[in-house]
Parts: C-alpha cells; structure tokens; sequence
C-alpha cells in the first residue's frame, strides 16, 4: 500500500511560450541568467513540497540544454543546498548518469552529500538517452552494449566503494587502483573517504525495457526501480516482469514491491478543463521526448512533424486525450485522483511510493498551485500504509 508521494522534476525553466504553435525544441536557445533561474524555482518547488509533506523531491541529471528543458547539472551539489533550506524533505538522484561519471568521483559526491544533508539525498543512477551529454562526456550510448557494459561495470564499483572499507577491481573499462608505487609500496587496493554516513546505500534505477538480463542485474544489487514519466498503468507489463525478477531472484515480494511509479498529473474542477488547460505543457513534452523515442517508435516523417512549428497535429501521436484514459496520466478533479490512486493501491498490493509529476514546460505558477492541490485535496484523503521513519 502507498506510504509515500513524492516528485519529479527534470529540472525545466519558464519557457515562455508553449505547445506545438509555439517555438520548435531545437530553436529553443535561453541566455545564462534564464538557465540559472533554474535555482530559485527549484528551491521554490521544494519548500512547497517539504510544508506539504511530501517525501522526496527527484531531480534529473542533464547537460548542456541551451533549450531550457533539463539544465541541473549535479545533483548531489544541488541537494546539499535544498537540504539546508527546507526541514524533512528528502532530494532524490533520479538519476545519476553512470556514463557520464568516473565511478569514483560519483562514489565520492554522494557519500559528502549523505554526511552535509544527514541521510537526506537518495542515490539513483541511469545509463543515460541524450547522445549530445553521454558521448560528449566520455561515454557510450550510440553503442549500446558498449552502454551497458560500462554502465553495470561502474555500478560494481560504486557498491564495492560503498560497502567495503578497502577494495580493488580489474575489469573491461576500470583497473582500480592502478598499480603503481606509492610512497614506497605498490598500490593494492582503495578506500572511498568518506565513505556514505548511512549503509547500505539505497539505489534507484529508472526501468524502461524491463529485460530480464537488466532486472537480473538489479537485484543482485538490490536496486528499486522508477516506472516514471507518466506510466504506472501503461506498463502493467513492467511491474510484472519486475517482480517477476524478484522472485527469480528469491526475494519475497508483491506486485509493486520496491518499485516507485510515476503519474503525470494535472487537477481542475472536471477533466474536460485539466485537459484544455494541460495540452500545451503535454505538447511541449512530446516535442522535447518525442525524437528521443519516449513516445514508442516514431517514423522520421512523425519526428519531422513534431520538430517543427505547429506540427504535432500531422505527427498522429497519441493524444492527453488518450493518454488519460489509458492510464497514463491523470486529468480531473480532485476526488477522481483518490479513486485513480487506490485503484493503483489495489492493483499493487506491495507498492508503497509514488511520483506525481507535472509535465515538461509547466510554469512554475502552476507547478506549485498543482502541489498544493494535490498535497491539501488528495494526499489526506488516501488510504494510506502508515510510513516508517
């Protein structure tokens, strides 16, 4: 049963305008003092959040986003900050991108923020989508076994830095420590220093294709999964291969057990009205994700269309209309919301965390006024397992 609401936020700035009549996502460029508006909206929708009690905040990982859609770069960093400017709230990774990373650094980064924000910044890591910030920095994503293998190859690593007070490894990507002489001896092994304040460390991992051999992989590290970005009843199939896993795996589990899902959300006094007023900020998500294949496999003609002004009515995309009624997003008055939420409580009987989420390019005006909504009309009416501290 849901214990837990929390968000996620990508991290983007007012755009101005919005939805497919309005500037094309790859037209879009902000000066530096817009991208860095990014902080005092942040901090805004958290100390929102946090009076509301939520219980987490998740940010996403991005680089380079001249366009204004995900532009925080570090979340740790960014997570020290929120910890000191709000009381309980909790900062999430979600996610760290792996490939970006030397695993050390990422290892070293968190365990600083575990100690500054006393156990309040959650780890998570992703293989990462945007070939412009994986390639750049070093990784591999256009090859995706290369993708993959580097990416579960940093995941060892991490855990052995968490959890071994000193360790060694030799494989494809890493020799760590290098052998070499240090201060008359050879090197042998490292210690992370500091070390996380909080161990086991608890990991997240966002779950998009659900194979078999990625879900194998996270249990043998006992990583949660995210099913985010507006999908918890679309990929009915995911939360059944996951726990699936589980039980390969041996673990005692329930549908939705350690498994956190995502539900874009917009509330007005009928659906018809949430819908009206969501449809821009929809669009201007898909002109964003579309061509980067989050909704299904498109053809070029349909990511031509999406890509120019006033387009997605040629693109045959699934409409807000469609998307809320089958599940994947949420659009109505309050009391509709509940009933969608205990539908999830039911349906998943193991699952205790949720992501509310407004849309890519929603005004920070109306994120918080859906926070408020939702925090004061829906989360006191849910049935509700009582959290643990």
């Amino acid at each position: 049963m849901i214990k837990r609401f929390s968000s996620l936020f990508a991290g983007h700035i007012d755009l101005g305008d919005m939805g497919t009549d309005a500037t094309p996502a790859n037209d879009r460029r902000y000066n530096d003092e817009e991208l860095a508006g990014i902080f005092g909206k942040t901090e805004a929708l958290a100390k929102t959040m946090d009076r509301l009690g939520f219980y987490c905040l998740w940010f996403a990982e991005h680089h380079f986003q001249h366009e204004g859609y995900e532009v925080i770069p570090n979340i740790p960093m960014f997570a020290v900050h929120l910890a000191h400017k709000t009381k309980q709230l909790k900062i999430g990774c979600g996610f760290n991108i792996a490939p970006m990373w030397h695993p050390l650094r990422l290892a070293e980064d968190f365990a600083v923020a575990d100690h500054l924000t006393d156990g309040r910044c959650i780890f998570g890591v992703g293989r990462g989508y945007h070939t412009r910030e994986v390639e750049t920095m070093g990784g591999h994503l256009i090859d995706k076994e290369a993708n993959r293998e580097m990416f579960e190859e940093q995941v060892e690593i991490l855990f052995k830095a968490f959890h071994e007070e000193s360790f060694s490894h030799k494989g494809k990507y890493y020799t760590l420590p290098p052998e070499v002489p240090y201060r008359g001896y050879t090197l042998k092994e490292l210690t992370l220093v500091p070390r996380p304040k909080y161990l086991p460390v608890e990991c997240w991992q966002p779950v998009v294709s659900a194979s078999e051999q990625g879900l194998d992989f996270m249990m043998k590290y006992g990583i949660k999964g995210i099913i985010g970005g507006g999908s918890a009843l679309l990929l009915n199939n995911n939360i059944t291969k996951f726990h699936e896993a589980h039980l390969r795996a041996g673990k005692t589990s329930q549908p939705g057990t350690d498994l956190c899902l995502g539900i874009s959300f917009h509330i007005a006094e009928t659906r018809e009205k949430a819908i009206k007023e969501a449809t821009p900020f929809y669009q201007e998500h898909a002109k964003m994700f579309g061509p980067l294949g989050f909704l299904g496999k498109l053809t070029d003609e349909q990511v031509e269309a999406i890509s120019r002004r006033g387009g997605i009515p040629d693109a045959d995309i699934p409409s807000l209309e469609w998307a809320c009624d089958n599940g994947a997003w949420y659009c109505g008055p309050p009391e509709g919301f509940v009933e969608y939420l205990n539908v999830l409580n039911d349906k998943f009987p193991g699952l205790e965390d949720v992501n509310v989420q407004s849309a890519m390019g929603t005004p920070e005006k109306v994120m918080i006024e859906q926070l408020e909504i939702f925090g004061t009309e829906v989360m006191p009416k849910m049935r509700m397992a009582e959290a643990a501290d």
